[in-house]
């Protein structure tokens, strides 16, 4: 179907001109507890949410279940949901995720307009059609692409997030300049994020969606170029998964470590100008700190790459770059390389 993306001015009239488009005999809003106590007073007197019901679920990514879900599902099926019916997701991308798979499988499919209120969300999980669950200890190991009617970005609701949860979004922003060019790069290396300008920051938050806007036009299923979208995610994603069974970090900190290992590859093994790397990693250790893994944890971490959907079979699939903007898809690596990666992570 394809999703229209509205880069929102005034908030409650693009979210009204939204839902009037969509068919909904009735109205549902997904929310989480933090997204309950900062953003729903904003909005529940809105004459377009008049009568909506409101499904509130635990927050934080234990709570993307198979568990959640079902909860999700019996909400809609006892406040009387239709095929005919619509879901509202406003929260961070646990809930645009979640809530996107439990309105495309319900009833076989309900209409849901995705509304992010973290950064993350807004330039990362609200566009591209991907929903789903974590499971068997693994991120979003069930899920399947399903487009939301709209995808309202309001960039109002940045000023209710923390420093951590910001910085978290950026990394993904990173990861869209690094693919995109020098340009888009530089400025993003170049922003102060000790002391966030939110209005530049909006401004860059427009280009960098656009970016995965672009990429995600061409390749809808991860065919081909849609793939370097996954830079630092092969580590970003294990990292995380390790991180959920001890101290757990948030999904943009973990592809910031992520993105330190695979551009250390990418000189390594591609051609990435070593400064640029350098340039990167240098940003990224001022602002995110160090991951406290061990020596001792590479075992569980290269058994959590070999689980990544992005494998084919039982080789470690990442993406790489030959410099900023030149893009190198399905690059296998051995597991001296992986291990390589992770001291220079561990290191410095």
């Amino acid at each position: 179907m394809g999703q229209n993306v509205i880069i929102s001015e005034l908030f409650g009239k693009d979210l009204a001109a939204a839902i009037s488009e969509c068919e909904h005999d009735r109205t549902f809003v997904l929310v989480d507890e933090t997204t309950r106590a900062k953003c729903w007073d904003c909005v529940k007197d809105y004459f377009c949410l008049k009568g909506a019901r409101l499904i509130t679920i635990g927050t934080t990514d234990s709570c993307k279940t198979v568990e959640t879900l079902t909860e999700v599902w019996k909400a809609l099926q006892e406040g009387g949901a239709t095929r005919h019916s619509l879901l509202v997701n406003l929260g961070g991308g646990m809930v645009t995720d979640l809530g996107g798979f439990a309105a495309s499988t319900f009833k076989r499919g309900i209409n849901f307009i995705n509304v992010p209120t973290t950064l993350l969300a807004m330039v990362d999980a609200s566009v591209g059609g991907k929903t789903g669950v974590n499971f068997g200890g693994l991120k979003n190991e069930i899920g399947m692409f399903s487009d939301a009617a709209f995808v309202i970005l309001y960039t109002g609701w940045l000023k209710t997030l923390d420093e951590e949860n910001i910085r978290s979004g950026y990394a993904e922003m990173l990861k869209h300049g690094l693919i995109a060019d020098k340009t888009m790069w530089a400025e993003l290396v170049g922003f102060d994020l000790a002391r966030p300008d939110l209005s530049k920051l909006s401004v860059m938050l427009g280009k960098s969606v656009k970016v995965k806007e672009r990429i995600v036009e061409e390749d809808p299923h991860e065919k081909g170029i849609r793939k370097a979208l996954n830079l630092g995610h092969t580590f970003g994603h294990a990292f995380e998964a390790w991180s959920l069974r001890r101290k757990p970090v948030l999904h943009g900190y973990a592809v910031a470590f992520g993105l330190i290992a695979e551009l250390y590859l990418s000189a390594a093994l591609t051609g990435f100008p070593a400064e640029q790397m350098r340039q990167t990693v240098s940003f990224i250790r001022a602002f995110y700190g160090v991951l406290p893994f061990t020596c001792n944890d590479y075992p569980e971490l290269i058994e959590l790459m070999h689980h990544d959907k992005k494998n084919r079979g039982s080789e470690i699939n990442v993406t790489l770059l030959s410099g900023i903007g030149e893009v190198r898809i399905d690059q296998t690596l051995s597991e001296e390389e992986v291990r390589e990666a992770l001291d220079f992570v561990r290191e410095g």
